[in-house]
């Protein structure tokens, strides 16, 4: 059982930057690969980055690539989404996750654990 909580969302101006995080709880944190997903309202729950349980690889959908970077620090059981650069159409709630499956999973039903959301407003 993986317990997640995110944190450090809020609104910010066009061009601006937040540093999202995501402590979870348990101590098997790293064996599993972590992704953050997005949720406008209206819309369905879309992957934005995933990493590995060792940190040595990470997705991101073409839209964030080169503004968004995911990280892990296995030692304190916290993922992080560094946002840079952001645009109106990056305002969400945004949620971690958590699997214990191996592979690229960028379906939101592919993972076991959720955070309860943090909400990402971005102003023009």
């Amino acid at each position: 059982q993986v317990q997640l909580v995110e944190s450090g969302g809020g609104l910010v101006q066009a061009g601006g930057s937040l540093r999202l995080s995501c402590a979870a709880s348990g101590r098997t944190f790293s064996s599993y690969a972590m992704a953050w997903f997005r949720q406008a309202p209206g819309n369905e729950r879309d992957f934005v980055a995933a990493i590995t349980w060792s940190g040595s690889s990470t997705k991101y959908i073409d839209s964030v690539r080169g503004r968004f970077t995911i990280s892990r620090d296995n030692a304190k059981n916290t993922v992080y989404l560094q946002m840079n650069s952001l645009k109106p159409e990056d305002t969400a709630v945004y949620y971690c996750a958590a699997t214990p499956l191996r592979g690229w999973l960028l379906r939101a039903h592919e993972y076991s654990y959720w955070g309860q959301g943090t909400q990402v407003t971005v102003s023009s």
